[in-house]
């Protein structure tokens, strides 16, 4: 047995260094974190800010020292989520946990304090006030990831709540407090509440090996999915308000496919039975989520075009 654990050590060791950085972007997920770069940008540009030119906005250096803060903390959040899962992501995740094993827990571990240290130093440069909120920030990825996700609805609300603060930091730094960002956070709220009653489906197997309290785990899947259904009745609230505003611009065309992404998310919901069916339903929420920060351009296209032309 120790001769089979050091060979598996020095296997690892082996490994070249672009398979190393390949696993490490596997488990930071920088596919994730690199959306939230451009949606943060995108938000800047055209919900927060938008009377102030382009090149303000992308040479901004305290939003520039916000972003990075934010990948910073973003990428150490999945690396302590990976270490607390790595046992149900084994059942959940076969394929990805190779992956994300080729770099020793250690190491990962090193890496999750030398980011939150950095993301926190990135704060410092903007004010005391960001370093807090991104020091708070770590501490909550922490304390969910240890405990608060194992129970049903404070790991629901607090996963939701998690993944909209990076927007929140942004739009505290412009100050711009107006019913129109309320909405659009309350749409994309409930969008992440249903994709978090999602996961727990898709991954209910490995949750109900370890014992963790989710909803799907505790109440079942009939129950996760007239909850799922409840919340998408819910997301028409905003939808029907953001589409009254005309601010919203041809961003409306977004929302109306919206409805009809939603209306077809919950068909094949009450047909879905199986692990892929749920991967397939957790994608379509990612693919809405991910339609929804690139039109965000869509918003004021006069914008777009006053930015981008000199004046």
């Amino acid at each position: 047995m120790d001769l089979l654990e050091i060979s598996k050590n020095n296997s690892k060791k082996n490994k070249p260094l672009y398979i190393k950085i390949l696993s490490l972007f596997s488990v930071v997920r920088g596919y994730n974190i690199l959306l939230i770069v451009v949606a943060q940008y995108l938000a800047s540009i055209f919900i927060f800010s938008p009377e102030t030119s382009l090149k303000f906005v992308l040479f901004d250096l305290h939003l520039y020292f916000i972003v990075l803060s934010t990948i910073c903390v973003i990428a150490s959040g999945y690396i302590i989520n990976n270490f607390y899962d790595f046992e149900t992501d084994k059942i959940n995740k076969p394929l990805k946990t190779k992956i994300d094993t080729i770099v020793s827990q250690r190491i990962k571990l090193r890496i999750y304090f030398f980011l939150n240290f950095v993301g926190v130093g990135f704060g410092f440069l903007v004010s005391w006030r960001a370093a807090l909120f991104f020091a708070v920030y770590i501490f909550g990825i922490w304390f969910y990831s240890h405990k608060l996700k194992k129970y049903p609805l404070t790991g629901l609300f607090s996963a939701a709540v998690l993944s909209l603060l990076p927007f929140f930091a942004v739009f505290v730094y412009y100050k711009n407090f107006s019913e129109i960002i309320f909405t659009h956070a309350a749409f994309l709220f409930f969008i992440l509440l249903i994709r978090e009653l999602v996961k727990d489906l898709e991954r209910i197997k490995g949750d109900f090996v370890k014992n963790y309290q989710t909803i799907a785990v505790k109440y079942g899947e009939y129950f996760t999915k007239i909850l799922i259904s409840f919340l998408v009745v819910l997301t028409l609230n905003p939808i029907y308000f953001l589409l009254k505003y005309p601010e919203v611009g041809r961003m409306k065309y977004y929302f109306y496919g919206s409805i009809f992404t939603l209306i077809l998310f919950l068909l094949f919901l009450w047909f879905s039975k199986s692990k892929r069916n749920y991967t397939l339903l957790h994608w379509m929420l990612k693919l809405l989520i991910l339609a929804g920060v690139f039109s965000l351009s869509l918003i004021d296209t006069s914008v777009l075009i006053s930015k981008l032309l000199p004046s």
